[in-house]
């Protein structure tokens, strides 16, 4: 049952012969009920404050949760933004090893091809060297021929210089036959030196 200061103060005994003094009673009662009166007030004054303090822990839990909600997105964008770059790194250096051993790959080819046709231009090479030297072999062949025709058809020697004029043809082909042999020996040092060098060209694409 609560009290207020005004049903104190109002607040009736019953009287008999010998009981309380009344004004002393009354005047308890009047400082009780202004006692009573300034706690209600200052109970009221605590609720209040209550009531204030309740209002900003919820305001507080409500920022705490709306910070806590703000912290679980931003983590949770980081780590998919994370995974996001991630993957693309990944994508990425895929990509690149792709590219790189298609390009590799190309350039295999590209080096085959560049050998072959080498090697085709090297046999065609040596294939005319053949036959230069084969054209060659047979003028030379007929210009001592037709040298030894020549003098044979269109010399009348004299019995006496027949022994000089054998001689003389025996001679003549000589020079020619050596210096034909020079020309042989230094076509056959610049094909040896040649063939060295297309070896290294060779070696050089093989490494």
């Amino acid at each position: 049952m609560k009290l207020t200061a005004l049903e104190i103060k109002q607040q009736q005994f019953e009287k008999t012969l010998r009981g309380y003094d009344t004004a002393e009673v009354h005047s308890f009662l009047n400082l009780l009920a202004t006692e009573w009166e300034h706690l209600v007030g200052k109970n009221r004054e605590l609720e209040a404050r209550v009531d204030q303090l309740n209002e900003k822990i919820k305001h507080y839990e409500r920022v705490e949760e709306a910070l806590h909600e703000t912290l679980q997105t931003a983590r949770s964008s980081a780590e998919e933004k994370l995974n996001t770059a991630r993957n693309e790194a990944r994508h990425i250096i895929e990509k690149s090893e792709l590219e790189a051993e298609t390009i590799l790959q190309e350039a295999h080819r590209e080096r085959w091809k560049i050998r072959q046709q080498l090697l085709q231009m090297i046999e065609k090479r040596e294939e005319m060297i053949r036959s230069f030297k084969t054209y060659l072999e047979n003028a030379a062949r007929s210009l001592d021929t037709f040298s030894a025709d020549h003098q044979t058809l269109f010399t009348l020697p004299e019995s006496s210089d027949l022994t000089s004029s054998s001689a003389g043809e025996n001679m003549t082909p000589t020079p020619k036959k050596n210096k034909r042999n020079s020309a042989e020996l230094d076509e056959l040092n610049a094909d040896i030196s040649s063939r060295k060098k297309i070896d290294d060209i060779l070696d050089q694409l093989d490494s």
